[in-house]
């Protein structure tokens, strides 16, 4: 059976699954996401890594790449390819692909001055990584995520049902909120508490943390987003996550041809 800290990087890979960066606007770089999806025929490319020290071993992406595109009105497309690591304290440490995630947030309620925006984002796990830096089965999240804007705030959380398909890991539940403020126009600062619960029998990877982030604009394309926190009863001594992120506008048609033009 594999040590607890090697599960360390399966906690953290079980985190990043809720940490995935939409929009400079809501959700990354917190783990807590948001209902809104890219705009149609709009891409995100992310050059990010995620990292934590959980009872002294180092463990986290270096670095994964996330992809998002906005398919069709309402609809985003989403994958994350990471390479992992994982490096305990009284250990050898290991450095390769990780599992592939895979998602699709739709947006059904639009935000009103009277109701907030609603989404969902079901993400699916899947087993690419080798023993050390990978599940070995499939995991899934079923979120619903809210959000509401008023002036220069914005106010964002919900919370999702995690699936796990192998016997000694058990289903796990995952609540967050995220208050933010647009500093200045090209800045944005927030801060983040979240819950998770069990999701390992034989890892206390659950309980409560927090993270305060930042989003900076160098212009409409090129953004550098950052967090930073622990958990307050959970694991984490400390996690952090930071990003370029690359945002333009092109239908998948055009992208596709444009890359294989003579």
């Amino acid at each position: 059976m594999k040590s607890k800290k090697h599960y360390s990087i399966l906690a953290v890979t079980l985190i990043t699954s809720l940490f995935i960066v939409k929009s400079a606007i809501a959700g990354p770089p917190f783990f807590t996401d948001d209902p809104q999806p890219v705009d149609l025929h709009h891409w995100e490319i992310y050059v990010a890594s995620i990292n934590a020290n959980s009872h002294g071993d180092w463990s986290g992406t270096a670095p994964h790449i996330e992809i998002n595109y906005g398919a069709a009105p309402e609809l985003q497309l989403h994958m994350i390819a990471p390479m992992g690591y994982d490096a305990p304290a009284d250990g050898p440490a290991h450095y390769g692909f990780a599992d592939l995630e895979l998602g699709a947030k739709y947006r059904f309620v639009q935000e009103t001055n009277g109701w907030p925006q609603i989404g969902t984002f079901p993400l699916l796990e899947v087993p690419t990584g080798n023993s050390h830096l990978g599940a070995g089965h499939t995991t899934a999240l079923i979120p619903v995520w809210a959000q509401k804007s008023w002036d220069k705030w914005t106010l964002y959380g919900g919370g999702g049902y995690g699936i796990n398909s192998f016997s000694g890991h058990g289903n796990w539940g995952f609540g967050g909120a995220v208050l933010q403020n647009q500093v200045r126009s090209n800045l944005l600062v927030g801060v983040e508490i979240y819950h998770q619960t069990v999701a390992q029998v034989d890892f206390p990877n659950e309980g409560t943390g927090f993270n305060i982030g930042t989003v900076l604009d160098f212009s409409d394309n090129h953004h550098l987003l950052f967090s930073a926190g622990r958990s307050i009863d959970g694991p984490n001594a400390f996690q952090c996550y930071i990003a370029y992120q690359l945002t333009f506008e092109k239908s998948l048609w055009k992208f596709w041809t444009s890359r294989h033009a003579n």
